[in-house]
């Protein structure tokens, strides 16, 4: 078996790529990796590097990861700014560093994708140790893996890397009938309030598109990207993600689109991205360009929900972060990152922190489940 870290996707077939188990999420197929290589969304000026892992038998690819340099921070949503500080106090460079993950995507997903007809673990394995090689190859500061599934996080760990929790808001359909089903699992009060902003947002006069990929026009990718970009204009930042990025994943993954649009007055005033993966929905990118009352609410979460019952999805993942979607049904789920340190000192002390954080991170996520809008009888 031949490990290697190439620098493009565009140099490995995406039939190739998707066969390893990419067209299950939709972030890990090669059509979306490789659009993000070539309009500009990565590279040494994002601060993204790709230097995608890969292992092969033969000629036949058996393994990859997808791996990047990075020179910042910017996109993980794992936090290690303070990590980066103190290695910048002690005289020493955090950045580069190497991480494995998908870009600007705080969604869980696999890490090691793995041909079926091969010794997985021992192909895992060796992708795990040849990224390792390449970060001590490179004398980096140190290797992440970011956002990964339970079976990739116990493999990770036994090659010594760190475990770091964190958690998201999602939500989970059983086989609801309708919305009305799932708001019968609510609370009287909880369920009220989200009929109140339904409500409001159809007083509003507001209509909503929920189009696939093939159904959206130059024009409306364009309306969505200003959108878009609105968002980081108004919160400040920077919006990673182009146009043409948009335009070729809604050719080239169009069934795994789910774009709303919403329109007041004949005008579109706010659109919502999401993609759909094999049994869940991702919602990923919000913007406006009008303040009207729930709006956020019904394009984000509650138009998705029904679009979940009506086709038979069992989970939606909205993004990361959001306490205030606890009293819209979305219940804290577990996130895992596993982390390696060069340097000794700093990697016992990160592992002291990462135990405690732990601790209280927990704590924390029972007290949440405790505030739950869902009835007792319902959970």
């Amino acid at each position: 078996m031949k490990i290697s870290a190439p620098t493009h996707l565009d140099d490995i077939p995406a039939a190739a790529w998707n066969a390893l188990g990419g067209n299950d999420n939709p972030f890990l197929r090669h059509e979306f990796l490789v659009a993000l290589e070539r309009h500009g969304c990565v590279g040494r000026h994002a601060g993204w590097v790709p230097q995608h892992i890969t292992a092969y038998d033969n000629s036949q690819l058996v393994g990859a990861a997808p791996m990047y340099l990075k020179y910042n921070s910017h996109g993980e949503f794992v936090f290690d700014w303070v990590w980066a500080e103190a290695y910048e106090r002690n005289g020493m460079p955090y950045y580069p560093k190497l991480i494995v993950a998908v870009p600007y995507t705080p969604a869980t997903g696999p890490r090691l994708l793995l041909a079926n007809n091969v010794d997985q673990e021992t192909v895992a394995s060796g992708l795990i140790e040849g990224a390792l090689d390449h970060a001590r190859n490179l004398q980096l500061s140190s290797l992440h893996w970011l956002f990964t599934t339970e079976q990739d996080t116990a493999r990770l760990e036994q090659h010594d890397l760190m475990r770091r929790t964190g958690f998201q808001f999602h939500w989970h359909n059983p086989g609801y009938r309708d919305f009305a089903d799932f708001l019968s699992t609510l609370t009287a009060e909880k369920r009220k309030k989200i009929k109140q902003e339904r409500r409001r947002v159809r007083e509003a006069g507001i209509e909503l598109e929920i189009l696939s990929g093939h159904e959206v026009s130059a024009e409306q990718w364009q309306i969505f990207h200003n959108f878009y970009c609105s968002t980081f204009a108004r919160k400040g930042g920077s919006a990673s993600l182009t146009l043409e990025f948009f335009m070729e994943i809604g050719r080239t993954m169009a069934e795994n689109v789910v774009l709303v649009l919403a329109r007041h007055q004949g005008e579109y005033v706010a659109g919502a991205f999401n993609l759909r993966g094999g049994d869940t929905l991702y919602g990923r990118h919000w913007g406006c360009s009008a303040d009207l009352h729930s709006l956020h609410f019904e394009c984000c979460y509650y138009s998705l929900m029904e679009y979940c019952i009506r086709h038979g999805l069992g989970r939606f993942e909205a993004g990361a972060q959001g306490e205030h979607k606890l009293a819209r049904g979305f219940l804290p789920t577990p996130t895992w990152s596993m982390h390696w340190l060069a340097h000794p000192a700093f990697s016992a002390a990160i592992k002291d922190f990462l135990l405690r954080e732990t601790t209280a991170l927990q704590s924390h996520m029972e007290e949440l489940h405790e505030h739950s809008p869902v009835k007792s009888a319902c959970r």
